[in-house]
């Protein structure tokens, strides 16, 4: 298996998932500190998952990798990856209170590793558990506090633990504390695969896999919250051959104030600019007309050079000669942007007007609590409110879309969106061709 992929439009042949489970719940608890943009229905959410997978495996052919099922099914044919799995979640076990049940709790541990089963260890390493045991009074009479430090409820969104370029896997250095040990989990599936990792983010270098889109003779390259300039750096020494590279400044809303940014709006590359075909990318020209591009292009291995000055997004991309669908401020806050191309021309996309009420009732929360902030935000998203409704045209139902050739196949992810991303987030593209 060789997991390298040149550009987003090529048909897609393998992908890998992860179907959320106990997790999100203890992300729920909590969804502004998990990351998640509101709180929605868990079971929902894993039926809306379920029809992603099913779509992508029976309809489209793709080979579907889910992370936790072919993880533990390895281990458990395989005594390296089942050690591998064991050690990883005991260095993360934690184990405090009164030093001598402490002691005998982690002596009980790695004395029953042979009975217990693979899963139990995963989800050592998925919800990052820390006991704390106190003694009291009588036989026994032990309490037993299990705390979750950081358990981890966005792995579902695939797609930012590593990106998959023309060299190979470049694994990611998460931004947000939240997110952090997600890697560790992803890095050992794809080494049990036999892919290969060609580099891993160096502190303090932070980089999220949703900041990369391969364009077949460029890639882009988002920098901001989520993926710093370190991390840049290292992407270009180690983790691309492309001839050229656009690196993408994220762009401060237009219609939010500068000294009040608010960068989880447009937090990847890929909340508001995608790619739906050879020659058709879908994006938000507000910004992408605020986002400047620094070009690199390659003087040898591992090398590359700066070219003089900036352009916009929209000037770059107009001047590669593509055509850009535009998507109004909600559709863009609505996940438009973030579809899935499964191949030239044809896209797996949120369907938006199913969401679009639940983003501007949470937007409204937000002007009200701070309308200097938010206030334009949402004025501008009422008026595309009222506009797209009355012509019955919320994406994906865009002539503009139709007219470029452009299939689009709306999926209701109503749920799973309240983490704050679509089907591209959940998505890890390993092969295409």
């Amino acid at each position: 298996m060789t997991a390298k992929i040149r550009a987003e439009w090529e048909t897609l042949r393998r992908v890998a998932v992860h179907r959320p489970g106990i997790e999100m719940w203890f992300g729920l608890l909590a969804p502004h500190a998990s990351l998640y943009e509101r709180a929605f229905n868990r079971y929902e959410a894993r039926h809306e998952h379920e029809r992603l997978e099913y779509t992508l495996r029976h309809e489209f052919k793709i080979e579907v990798v889910r992370l936790k099922e072919k993880l533990l099914e390895l281990a458990d044919r395989k005594p390296e990856i089942r050690n591998k799995l064991v050690s990883a979640a005991l260095d993360e076990m934690e184990f405090k209170g009164d030093k001598k049940e402490a002691a005998e709790a982690r002596r009980q541990m790695m004395g029953n590793v042979d009975v217990l089963d693979s899963g139990h260890f995963f989800n050592i390493l998925l919800l990052q558990p820390e006991l704390d045991l106190e003694e009291g009074r009588g036989a026994r009479a032990i309490h037993v506090n299990v705390v979750e430090r950081t358990p981890l409820a966005n792995l579902y969104f695939m797609r930012d633990q590593q990106a998959v370029t023309d060299k190979g896997i470049f694994l990611s250095r998460m931004s947000k504390p939240q997110r952090r040990n997600e890697p560790k989990i992803t890095r050992m599936l794809w080494e049990s695969l036999g892919e290969k990792v060609v580099h891993e983010t160096q502190s303090p270098g932070t980089f999220e896999g949703g900041d990369f889109i391969p364009m077949k003779d460029f890639a882009l390259v988002g920098t901001g919250d989520r993926t710093n300039s370190e991390a840049i750096g290292q992407m270009l020494r180690c983790g691309v051959d492309f001839d050229e590279v656009g690196v993408v400044h994220q762009p401060n809303h237009p219609l939010i104030p500068g000294n009040q940014r608010d960068p989880m709006v447009d937090m990847h590359l890929d909340t508001y600019f995608n790619v739906a075909g050879r020659g058709t990318v879908v994006g938000s020209e507000l910004l992408l007309k605020a986002a400047t591009v620094d070009i690199f292009y390659r003087k040898g291995k591992g090398t590359y050079q700066k070219e003089e000055g900036s352009k916009s997004l929209h000037d770059f991309i107009k001047g590669k000669g593509f055509e850009i669908v535009n998507l109004t401020t909600l559709e863009q806050l609505s996940y438009a942007s973030n579809f899935l191309c499964v191949r030239d021309g044809t896209i797996l996309a949120v369907e938006v007007d199913r969401i679009v009420k639940k983003v501007l009732d949470g937007l409204e929360a937000e002007a009200k609590r701070n309308p200097t902030r938010y206030g334009r935000l949402l004025a501008q998203a009422q008026k595309d409110y009222r506009a797209l409704k009355s012509e019955a045209r919320f994406f994906p139902n865009k002539k503009e879309l139709y007219e470029y050739g452009i299939d689009a196949l709306p999926m209701a992810l109503t749920n799973l969106t309240g983490g704050y991303g679509g089907a591209h987030c959940m998505t890890a593209a390993l092969e295409r061709s």
